[in-house]
C-alpha cells in the first residue's frame, strides 16, 4: 500500500500514512532471506516469523514486488530501487526457468517447492517491462499465451508440462496487463491479435446475460455466479487501453503510473514533499492540443512522412524459438470424452468397463450407497486417468447440485387399457422418476396427452419428424446423451411432456431404486420428464402398439390413486378383503393353539406374542390405529374386528363415521 499512503499523505497534507507505509516497507526488506534475497509468500504478524517460506512472484508476493519499483518510480527514492534490483536478480537467478517461473524455498532456493503456477504471475512480463527487460518478459508472456490458446482462458493454476491444476477463471487482469505493457513498449501488432483473442474468448466463455461470469473450470466452460471487481476496473480497462486511439485518451498516461489496482497516480507526486499537500499541475490532467499541420513542421503534405519501426522485430526473433512450446509438451486430446458422470449408469457394463478403465474402483458401502476410489496409477492409460480425474470432479459437482436441489417425490404414468376377450376394461399406473429440470408437477397438476414415438429414439441428434411431437408427450430411450439435452430437443419441437426408457436390461421398479434424472444446472426446460424402467417401459410399449393414439397421464403419485375414483374404490375393497383374510386365519390358529394348552403361565407368554404379532399386521395407509369403545379396531370403511380371540367372531356394524384416511 505504499503507493496508496503516499499519495494519500501528499495530496492531504498528513505525512502519517506515509511514514507507516515506508516502515511497513522497510520490516518487510529486513525479513528478505540474506542469502538468496528472497521472500517468502505469509508471514505471521504476531511473531514475525515466516508462516510460508515458498518463494515466487505469484499469489501472496506479486504486489511487493511491484510496488519496490513503483515506489521508486513514484516517489523517486533510490532505496526502493536498490531493493527491487536484488530482488529480481534473484528472481532470474533462482525461480526463472526460461519462460517458466517457478516457486523455490526461500531458504533453499535450487530446490522447487511445487510443480505448477499460478495465474497472477502473469503480471510479470509488465513489470519486466518496466524495468526495461524486455526480452524475458517476451518469452514469459508467450508461454502463457500459448497456456490459454491450449485451454481457451488463462486456468487459476497450471503445471509444468501445461496440464490444468486448479481450473477456476475468475477472469483476472494480469494477462492483459503484461499484454498492454508490451504493446506499448514494442508496438507490436501481435500483441493486438493476443488481445482480440483475449477479447474473443471472454466473449465467447464468460458473457452471460447480466455482464460476465467466472468460468468454474476451463475443460468444461461452467460457470460460477459470481463477478469479481476488478473485472470492470482492471480487466476491461486494459482491453480498452490496448485497443484506444491516443484521441480515445483524456489523458497522457505518461504522466500517470498504475497501482496494482489499475487506478492511476500523477507522476507529479514525485515533486510534492510528504509534509504539505500537493498542489497538482491541472495542465498535466488535460490533452495537448493537436499540432497544426504547417510548412515550417514538415506536416504540409496530405499524408505525414514517418521512419519505419523495427522495434516489433526483436519480439518476433524472440517469439520464434518458443512456438508450439505448450502443444508440444501438452498435446491436444483428440479423442472424445468416454463418459460423462451424468450418463454413468451402475449396472450398464460398458460403463463399468469404462470406469474401470479410468482407474475408478466402485465400493458398496454397508448402507447400499457407492463409493468411487480414483487411482491414478490404476488408469489403463495417462489420459484415462486424467480422464478419471475430471470424472470424479464431475461427480463431486453432480451430488453437491442433488444434495442442494428439493426432495422430488416418485411420479406416476397412467392409461386405461381398452377391454378385450380375455380381459375387461382396466386402469394401468407405472411408477416414474422424476427429474431435477422441467417442470414439476406437484398436487393435482397432471398433463394428459396421447404419447408419439421420437425419430430418432434416443434423440442425440436433430429429429427427423419433429411435428409429429407438437402437443403429444414424448416418448425417448436413454443414453448416448444428457438427460436434459433429450428434453430440450422435443421441447422445441412441441412435445408437452417426455417419458425417457431406461436401456438397461431388466431393469423394474420393483427391483431397481428409484433416482430422479440429473440436469446441468440451468432452467430453459418447462415440461416435466418422467423416467420408467424396462420392464415397466415395455408395458407402455405393448399398449402403444395396440394403439398409437393412446392417451397418457402425467403426475403425482400421491394423487394417481385418488384421482381416479375407481380405481381408489378397488384399492380400498381389496385393501379390506386381505385384512378380512389374514384376520380370519391368525385368529383360528390362535383358537385351535389355545384349546389344546393347559399351562397358564404358556397361554400368557403366547397372547403377548400374539399381540406384538398383531401390532405388526396394523398398517397406518390400511387400519385406523386406535380401539372404539367394544375393543374393536375399525378398518378404513368402518367395519371393525375383535381383538380378543376368545371373543365373538360376527362383525357388529360400527356406530362411528369413518375417519379420513391419513
Amino acid at each position: 500500500m505504499v503507493l496508496e499512503m503516499a499519495a494519500l499523505s501528499r495530496l492531504s497534507g498528513e505525512p502519517v500514512f506515509e511514514e507507516k507505509a515506508h516502515r511497513a516497507m522497510d520490516v518487510l526488506w529486513q525479513m528478505r532471506h540474506r542469502s538468496s534475497d528472497l521472500m517468502g509468500t505469509v508471514l505471521n504478524i504476531h511473531s514475525g516469523d515466516w508462516v510460508r517460506r515458498d518463494s515466487g512472484v505469484g499469489a501472496g508476493i506479486d504486489s511487493y514486488y511491484e510496488y519496490c519499483l513503483k515506489a521508486y518510480i513514484l516517489l523517486g527514492e533510490e532505496k526502493y530501487l536498490g531493493r527491487f534490483n536484488r530482488h529480481y536478480d534473484a528472481v532470474m537467478k533462482y525461480i526463472s526457468q526460461g519462460p517458466l517461473l517457478l516457486d523455490v524455498l526461500m531458504h533453499r532456493p535450487h530446490t522447487n517447492s511445487r510443480n505448477f503456477m499460478d495465474a497472477l504471475l502473469a503480471f510479470w512480463p509488465g513489470l519486466q517491462v518496466l524495468k526495461g527487460d524486455i526480452r524475458p518478459a517476451v518469452e514469459t508472456h508467450e508461454m502463457l499465451y500459448q497456456v490459454i490458446q491450449r485451454h481457451n482462458l488463462l486456468p487459476e493454476a497450471f503445471t509444468t508440462d501445461f496440464q490444468v491444476h486448479w481450473g477456476q477463471h475468475p477472469l483476472r487482469p494480469e494477462f492483459l496487463e503484461s499484454t498492454y505493457f508490451l504493446y506499448r513498449a514494442t508496438q507490436d501488432p501481435y500483441y493486438l491479435q493476443v488481445g482480440k483473442h483475449a477479447l474473443q474468448a471472454l466473449q465467447k466463455y464468460a458473457r452471460v446475460p447480466c455482464g460476465y461470469a467466472a468460468v468454474k473450470d476451463v475443460r468444461t466452460a461452467a460457470h460460477e455466479d459470481r463477478m469479481d471487481s476488478f473485472v470492470l476496473a482492471e480487466t476491461f480497462k486494459y482491453l480498452f487501453l490496448l485497443f484506444a486511439e491516443p484521441a480515445d485518451l483524456v489523458l497522457d498516461l505518461d504522466e500517470f503510473i498504475f497501482t496494482t489496482e489499475a487506478h492511476l497516480l500523477p507522476l507529479s507526486l514525485s515533486t510534492s514533499g510528504n509534509a504539505s499537500a500537493a498542489q497538482l499541475n491541472p495542465s498535466a490532467l488535460k490533452v495537448a492540443p493537436p499540432i497544426e499541420p504547417t510548412a515550417q513542421n514538415g506536416h504540409d503534405l496530405d499524408e505525414p512522412r514517418t521512419c519505419p519501426s523495427t522495434l516489433h522485430l526483436f519480439p518476433e526473433s524472440v517469439r520464434r524459438p518458443l512456438k508450439n512450446m505448450v502443444n508440444g509438451m501438452c498435446p491436444r486430446r483428440s479423442h472424445r470424452r468416454k463418459l460423462h458422470a451424468v450418463q454413468f449408469q451402475v449396472g450398464n457394463p460398458e460403463h463399468m468397463k469404462a470406469v474401470r478403465d479410468m482407474g475408478i474402483a466402485i465400493i458398496t458401502l454397508p448402507d447400499g450407497r457407492l463409493q468411487l476410489l480414483h487411482t491414478f496409477a490404476n488408469a489403463r492409460s495417462a489420459s484415462d486417468a486424467e480422464e478419471g480425474l475430471q470424472f470424479m470432479q464431475e461427480m463431486v459437482e453432480l451430488s453437491k447440485a442433488q444434495a442442494q436441489a428439493p426432495d422430488s417425490t416418485p411420479l406416476t404414468v397412467s392409461y386405461r387399457v381398452a377391454a378385450s376377450a380375455h380381459t375387461p376394461a382396466h386402469k394401468v399406473v407405472l411408477t416414474a422418476g422424476p427429474a431435477h429440470f422441467g417442470r414439476e408437477l406437484k398436487g393435482n397438476e397432471r398433463v394428459v396427452a396421447s404419447v408419439a414415438l421420437a425419430e430418432p429414439l434416443r434423440v442425440c441428434a436433430a429429429l427427423e419428424q419433429p411435428q409429429k411431437l407438437k402437443g403429444r408427450i414424448a416418448v425417448i430411450e436413454r443414453g448416448d446423451c444428457m438427460f436434459i439435452d433429450k428434453a430440450r430437443r422435443v421441447e422445441a419441437a412441441g412435445a408437452v411432456g417426455a417419458i425417457v426408457l431406461d436401456n438397461t436390461g431388466g431393469s423394474s421398479s420393483s427391483t431397481s431404486s428409484m433416482f430422479a434424472m440429473s440436469g446441468d444446472g440451468t432452467n430453459d426446460v418447462h415440461i416435466p420428464v418422467v423416467f420408467l424402467f424396462q420392464q415397466d417401459a415395455l408395458q407402455l410399449l405393448q399398449a402403444v402398439s395396440l394403439d398409437p393414439e393412446l392417451e397418457v397421464t402425467l403426475q403425482d403419485s400421491k394423487n394417481s390413486a385418488s384421482s381416479d375414483p375407481l380405481l381408489a374404490e378397488a384399492a380400498e375393497a381389496m385393501d379390506a378383503r386381505l385384512l378380512d383374510s389374514i384376520l380370519d386365519r391368525l385368529k383360528g390358529s390362535v383358537n385351535d393353539f389355545l384349546s389344546k394348552q393347559h399351562d397358564q403361565a404358556k397361554v400368557d407368554e403366547f397372547r403377548n406374542e400374539y399381540a406384538q404379532l398383531f401390532e405388526q399386521l396394523i398398517w397406518v395407509n390400511s387400519i385406523e390405529e386406535g380401539d372404539d369403545e367394544d375393543g374393536h379396531i375399525r378398518t378404513k370403511r368402518g367395519r371393525s374386528r375383535n381383538l380378543d380371540p376368545d371373543g365373538p367372531s360376527e362383525e357388529p356394524k360400527s356406530t362411528k363415521e369413518p375417519k379420513e384416511e391419513l
